[in-house]
């Protein structure tokens, strides 16, 4: 029954209109099409025989089957390329966060000389594209292995260092916020108890900064394991990641399209677990981390 000013009874006058509320329903709802309907492609694809995926597409299959799912470690060596992956996304993460950690530390509770200069040159690194940094990165790499017998080129540890360059100082800048947003009376009153800067850092900054910490980690993580550019120039046969690796079910004469599917949710599996699991640290530490 509508109550004097017009408004229905029990509704409060500040909820939104309804109008609003069957917008953003409408909109909501599309973007979750948008979004789900690729998915429900390559799940169904990679269900499919290669006859019904190369073909016409349906979109409720006629027959289903596993068979991709289990043909996606001979055709190409995945399982190498698995671990290739995770090994250098998994070095490269740790690298980013530990150099991070100490980095952002330091600016962030001492003062020097270019101290801003130093920010800002960190954060400028981030404008240029990564293609500028492939050649000179490439020569680098082959005129060390030439006079040192280092060889970075083409293998996992010249992979890490690449992904460093880029990664790294994001994660820096980013941690810097973070750590700004810790009340210094935390590290002033460690020290009144006896800890040195290390021990503090350690025993009360990095417990506070968890969030901060999981976000740069999953940042890290994230860019060096679908990464593509740098892994198909840095590396070989022996040391290809499965991002390179999974051009390996095309070949001269058809191309595995259902296997190409379920690779591809094969190796998107580490990735979404790491997020969901995650989340609620990756949304503090990116809010956090954001608002000095």
């Amino acid at each position: 029954m509508p109550s004097r000013d017009g408004r229905r009874a029990g509704r409060s006058p500040m909820a939104a209109p309804r109008s609003f509320l069957w917008t953003r329903r409408v909109v909501l709802t599309l973007l979750a099409g948008f979004v789900l309907l690729p998915v429900y492609v390559m799940i169904s694809s990679s269900l499919k025989p290669l006859q019904d995926v190369s073909g016409k597409f349906r979109w409720i299959p006629r027959g289903l089957t596993v068979q991709p799912y289990v043909d996606i470690w001979d055709t190409v060596p995945l399982a190498r390329y698995f671990v290739n992956s995770l090994i250098v996304a998994g070095a490269a993460t740790v690298c980013s966060v530990v150099i991070a950690v100490f980095a952002a530390y330091a600016v962030s509770r001492y003062g020097f000389r270019g101290k801003r200069v130093f920010t800002v040159t960190v954060l400028s690194t981030q404008m240029f594209p990564g293609i500028l940094f492939l050649l000179p990165l490439f020569l680098i790499f082959v005129n060390i292995g030439n006079s040192t017998g280092v060889a970075l080129y083409g293998s996992r540890g010249g992979l890490i260092l690449t992904y460093l360059t880029f990664s790294l100082p994001f994660s820096i800048w980013m941690l810097i916020g973070y750590f700004d947003s810790i009340p210094r009376d935390l590290d002033e009153a460690a020290m009144v108890d006896g800890c040195g800067p290390l021990r503090a850092l350690f025993r009360v900054v990095v417990p506070a900064a968890v969030p901060g910490i999981v976000a740069v980690s999953v940042y890290a993580f994230m860019t060096a394991w679908g990464e593509v550019l740098f892994a198909s120039v840095m590396t070989n046969d022996a040391t290809r990641t499965l991002a390179v690796g999974l051009q390996g079910y095309a070949t001269q004469n058809d191309v595995y399209w259902n296997q190409v599917m379920a690779a591809s949710l094969v190796v998107s599996v580490p990735v979404v677990a790491g997020f969901l699991l995650l989340q609620r640290y990756l949304v503090a530490g990116l809010t956090a981390g954001a608002v000095k």
